[in-house]
């Protein structure tokens, strides 16, 4: 079997100290394999965000290793670290976090830049998502002009501009409505039945879960099993 695309290992995370510690994360260990769609469900609390977001190398794990292609990622600098994240990983989030005053092509440009790439070709790798996800038509008009789901189809391209190895997706439908929240479910698999994908998606949705090749529950901090 080949080697997996991300290794957790006994990962622990607290907040504060003394009295006022908060242990959030308590000794997580998992792996995302290449290709691989991953649901990870838990109630609010559960530590699923914070989890995420130490996948994703946006906060430092207390204690444990969090390995990509077998490296501790967090061996990296921090200029390293963002220059990884920027590079390797997709973000999406419940809100869309787009720039209002830029276009939709100029918003999924952002990453591209921020790694050094022309103009020139920064906006052709955004217009060739844009049009991937079904907005070639809307590729000059900036947030305000769009509806609820094109502005996360906006953020999915964003995402993607930079042909991440992993996608992370938290809470991706949760601030639309269910047709809206259907047909970001159906590109999620579509863009993964193209590029082979590694997709792990934070909800509460079960419809949603229901639809990836596993589920991985937490609760208070742990793994359920």
């Amino acid at each position: 079997m080949s080697e997996p695309l991300l290794e957790v290992n006994d990962l622990f995370k607290s907040y504060g100290s003394g009295d006022q510690r908060v242990e959030v994360l308590k000794g997580i260990s998992m792996q995302i394999r290449h290709g691989e769609t991953i649901a990870l469900l838990g109630a609010s609390g559960a530590g699923k965000s914070t989890l995420m977001h130490i996948i994703g190398v946006l906060d430092r794990p207390t204690s444990g290793r969090v390995l990509y292609s077998g490296k501790d990622v967090f061996s990296k600098s921090e200029r390293d670290l963002a220059s990884f994240r920027n590079g390797s990983i997709g973000f999406v989030f419940q809100f869309h976090h787009l720039l209002p005053e830029f276009t939709a092509l100029e918003n999924v440009m952002m990453p591209a830049l921020i790694s050094g790439a022309s103009k020139s070709n920064a906006s052709a790798s955004a217009l060739s998502i844009l049009e991937e996800v079904g907005l070639a038509h809307r590729v000059t008009h900036k947030p305000g002009e769009l509806s609820g789901g094109e502005q996360q189809r906006v953020a999915v391209a964003r995402a993607l501009v930079m042909q991440p190895d992993l996608l992370l997706a938290d809470e991706p439908t949760g601030n639309l409505d269910m047709k809206t929240s259907e047909s970001i479910h159906q590109l999620f698999e579509d863009l993964h039945a193209k590029r082979g994908l590694s997709i792990l998606v934070v909800t509460h949705n079960e419809r949603l879960a229901a639809r990836t090749t596993r589920q991985i529950r937490l609760v208070d901090g742990k793994i359920s099993v």
